[in-house]
C-alpha cells in the first residue's frame, strides 16, 4: 500500500492569501507530492520484481484527490482508495485514516514519502508506525526485501551518512529523494486510468473521528532579501563587516 498526497506543484510560485490564513490554492496547478511519487515508484518496482501481488494507492482529502490517484493508476497502481474529507487534515488524522485502511486491506508493506512539500511536517510515517506498532524505516535511500525471512533491509540517510536497518515485515517505510527516479505515465495508461473505478470512503466509514489538533495562527511570506552591495576595496569590506555586520 502506498499513501499519496495532492499538493501544489513544485514549480508553482506560492502566494499567501490576503487574510494570511493560508496559501492560495484556487486556480493553482496541483500534482502528486514528489516524495509520494518516489514511494509509488518503489512499490511498482517491488511488484515488477515479483515480490508483491498488487499495489494499492490511497489518498485522503477533497474530491480533487481523485485526479492524483488517477495519476498513480496511470503509473501502474492496481487499485486506488479515496477517503474523502473536505477540510484540512493534519498528520495525526491522516495516520488514523491510514491505520484503518491498513486494518482493512492487510498490506505487507506501507510506503509513504518522507514528507510533503506543502507543510514539510515529516510526521505521518512515524505516527502510523506508532499506531500500528510496526517497525519503521524513515528517509530510505535503498530498500531490499527478503520474502523468505520476511524482513526488509533499509539504508536510510542520516546526518552522519547512511544507517542500515533490518525490519521485520510488515513495516512502514518512508522514502527519500535518492531512492529512485519515478517513471512517467504513458498516454495509453493515462487513458486506461480514466476508466478505472476508485473506491470511495469517508472517515465515518472507517470509524475515524477527525478533529483539529493544530491551529494555524498566521501564514506569512519570508522577509524579502536585501539588495547586495558592490564594494570598491577590501578595506571597505572589512569596515562594513566590523561596524555594520559586527562579525569581526
Amino acid at each position: 500500500m502506498v499513501a499519496i498526497k495532492r499538493v501544489i506543484d513544485y514549480a508553482v510560485k506560492i502566494r499567501v492569501k490576503p487574510d494570511k490564513s493560508g496559501v492560495e490554492t484556487s486556480n493553482v496547478k496541483m500534482s502528486m507530492n514528489p516524495f509520494c511519487e518516489i514511494a509509488l515508484e518503489e512499490a511498482l518496482r517491488i511488484k515488477e520484481s515479483g515480490r508483491a501481488s498488487e499495489v494499492v494507492a490511497v489518498s485522503a482529502g477533497p474530491a480533487q484527490c481523485v485526479d492524483t490517484l488517477r495519476t498513480g493508476l496511470a503509473m501502474g497502481a492496481d487499485r486506488a482508495i479515496h477517503v474523502e474529507f473536505p477540510g484540512t487534515l493534519y498528520p495525526l488524522s491522516i495516520a488514523k485514516i491510514l491505520k484503518a485502511l491498513v486494518d482493512a486491506e492487510k498490506p505487507g508493506l506501507l510506503l509513504l514519502g518522507k514528507q510533503a512539500i506543502d507543510d514539510d511536517c515529516n510526521q505521518t510515517g512515524q505516527m502510523i508506525a506508532g499506531l500500528l506498532k510496526w517497525p519503521q524505516g524513515t528517509f530510505a535511500s535503498k530498500v531490499v526485501l527478503d520474502e523468505e525471512n520476511k524482513v526488509a533491509t533499509v539504508d536510510r540517510e542520516v546526518d552522519g551518512g547512511l544507517e542500515t536497518l533490518c525490519l521485520d515485515l510488515p513495516a512502514v517505510i518512508t522514502t527519500d529523494l535518492r531512492l529512485n527516479q519515478p517513471r512517467y505515465a504513458t498516454l495509453p495508461n493515462i487513458m486506461k486510468a480514466k476508466s478505472k473505478v476508485i473506491k470511495k470512503l469517508t472517515p465515518q466509514d472507517l470509524n475515524v473521528e477527525i478533529r483539529s489538533d493544530l491551529e494555524v495562527v498566521q501564514v506569512t511570506e519570508p522577509p524579502k532579501r536585501k539588495a547586495g552591495l558592490i564594494l570598491s576595496s577590501v578595506d571597505e569590506l572589512i569596515d562594513k563587516l566590523k561596524n555594520e555586520a559586527r562579525v569581526l
